[in-house]
């Protein structure tokens, strides 16, 4: 038998104290990283905890006051009880939906930093100045956010643009906002290059990976080909001087990673390495998918990078996400430049559990 909500509201308030009631005690004080580990754990947990406190403490509301229907004679005091018996079950009713909400089971990955890879796609060089404008967005995102950004590899292109562009991001919950901006991103506009004024459509593409500890995806020396080289373009006054930019090579799957942005050799094999391992999880993570149901997969937007997933229509000032409903998908352009992509990333969330919640509802088939 399934536990009801109530059960389950206990549960998670009683496990969220058992986790804080052991970060206390002195084998947590005398290890820091299983602390650490411990405490990111009980912030993950605490708004779920507190959206199951307050649901308990209306259920118990609700029971008093039909208790007190039950029983009271005189007219004025049920009335009085009826009338706020009504603004308990609308309460109820929102608490329920929004505790069911945070009992859905998360994405392990969600509380992972993150790498960005942002590529020009259709569009020659106006795709390369709109994957700037894209990196910028989530410069100002991050800077917002109090993420911090690290620059992996860039590829300039003539007119200052950005043929392709990599980068981390660090901070709470990184992957579990960014990965919504996986996709093709479409921009409408009269470009720098055109004289006749015409409004032309460019794409880019943007990857998010999450990024995978060191010891989750195994680098056998065997296996890749490191190669140094001297950096171009970016990178300080050692360009082309000093041989720092580090190409790795992953032999079983040919997949190709490299860095050029720091001064030191040492610091991009780091960071190549970095890129490295989060595609090659990402593969893992692909090929795991594939094994979910069809069902599944068409009731929730996988956000794959094939997919087009926004517009950016300079002309009329508007950002549209083509995942989201009716108006619902339409957002200031200027705000979104700003960097305000919350009010777009919430309703993406939204709209991602509700398409889970309706298929936990749904009847199994026979």
């Amino acid at each position: 038998m399934e536990p009801t909500l109530e059960q389950a509201a206990h549960a998670v308030i009683e496990h969220y104290r058992q986790l804080f009631n052991r970060l206390h005690t002195p084998a947590y004080a005398a290890d820091p990283r299983s602390a650490a580990r411990l405490a990111s754990e009980l912030k993950r947990l605490q708004p779920t905890a507190e959206c199951a406190e307050h649901y308990l403490r209306l259920c118990q509301e609700l029971r008093s006051l039909q208790e007190l229907l039950q029983t009271e004679s005189d007219p004025e005091l049920r009335q009085l009880a009826e009338e706020e018996l009504e603004q308990v079950e609308k309460q109820l009713e929102e608490a329920t939906d929004k505790l069911r909400r945070a009992l859905l089971p998360s994405d392990p990955d969600d509380s992972r930093n993150c790498i960005v890879e942002i590529r020009a796609g259709t569009g020659g060089e106006e795709a390369a100045l709109f994957a700037a404008d894209l990196f910028r967005i989530y410069q100002r995102y991050a800077e917002r956010k109090g993420w911090k950004l690290e620059l992996v590899d860039v590829s300039e292109s003539d007119l200052g643009g950005f043929k392709e562009i990599i980068f981390t991001l660090s901070g709470d919950n990184v992957y579990g906002t960014m990965k919504y901006e996986s996709g093709v991103h479409r921009v409408q506009r009269v470009p720098i290059t055109e004289s006749s004024g015409r409004i032309h459509t460019s794409a880019a593409t943007v990857a998010v990976l999450p990024e995978p500890e060191e010891v989750e995806v195994e680098l056998r020396n065997e296996d890749l080909r490191i190669d140094v080289f001297r950096a171009s373009g970016h990178g300080g006054q050692n360009v082309n001087k000093v041989e720092t930019a580090v190409r790795i090579v992953h032999i079983p799957t040919g997949i190709t990673v490299q860095c050029q942005d720091e001064r030191s050799q040492h610091r991009n094999r780091e960071k190549a390495l970095k890129v490295l391992r989060a595609r090659l999880y990402q593969l893992q993570r692909s090929q795991q998918e594939k094994q979910l149901s069809q069902q599944r997969r068409s009731q929730i937007r996988s956000g794959d990078r094939s997919e087009k997933i926004r517009t950016y229509n300079f002309p009329q000032n508007r950002a549209t996400d083509h995942r989201l409903p009716g108006e619902l998908k339409n957002f200031a352009l200027s705000e979104v430049l700003e960097g305000h992509l919350d009010p777009i990333i919430e309703q993406l969330k939204l709209l991602e559990q509700t398409a889970r919640l309706q298929q936990l509802q749904s009847p199994s088939p026979a």
